[in-house]
């Protein structure tokens, strides 16, 4: 069942700082422990669905009509860092598996201009049901991971990868393909 907030006990064992308007779906049965987690800007989305477990993870949605989703029975591990800017949407599907220090980031950060125009635009981020990210991965803006993957250690994505794949490297390639697993 989907809460509109935090429960008191996800309050006291988090960071927790909203500045401006957000629309908060937390489910009570989400197991949230010592995030920092930073919404700033108007009209934002934190949705995190029932069964979810997040220890230790910086959550920041920055901006104005950003949203961060994590689905269903999704675990997130120690250390990482979920963003989400410019106006953008980072979606995690359910039943996914990242390890330690994972990084997600719907944009670079920070705007680089060329001639006063805006040439590093921020992108969606997707990534389906069931998929594993393994230690260290960074997975960049614009990037769709498709269901039943899995992401080597220390690999950046830059690039869409499709279902059942294996990726692995910096940049990440497609090593293996019509593969599952299981926790």
């Amino acid at each position: 069942m989907m809460k509109s907030e935090f429960t008191l006990i996800q309050y006291i064992r988090n960071k927790i700082r909203i500045k401006g308007n957000a629309e908060l779906h937390i489910a009570s049965s989400a197991k949230i422990v010592n995030c920092d987690i930073s919404i700033k800007g108007n009209n934002n989305t934190l949705v995190i669905q029932d069964e979810v477990t997040i220890r230790y993870t910086q959550i920041e949605i920055l901006g104005d009509n950003c949203s961060i989703e994590i689905g269903k029975n999704s675990i997130i591990g120690h250390e990482s860092y979920l963003s989400a800017k410019e106006g953008r949407c980072l979606q995690i599907k359910e039943n996914c598996m990242f390890s330690r220090n994972v990084k997600i980031m719907t944009s670079d950060g920070h705007p680089i201009y060329e001639d006063g125009v805006l040439i590093n635009k921020g992108k969606d981020v997707l990534i389906n049901n069931n998929v594993w990210l393994a230690d260290n991965v960074t997975v960049l803006k614009g990037v769709s991971i498709g269901h039943d993957c899995v992401v080597g250690i220390n690999s950046t994505l830059a690039h869409s990868i499709s279902a059942h794949t294996i990726a692995v490297g910096n940049p990440a390639k497609v090593v293996k393909e019509n593969v599952s697993w299981e926790e």
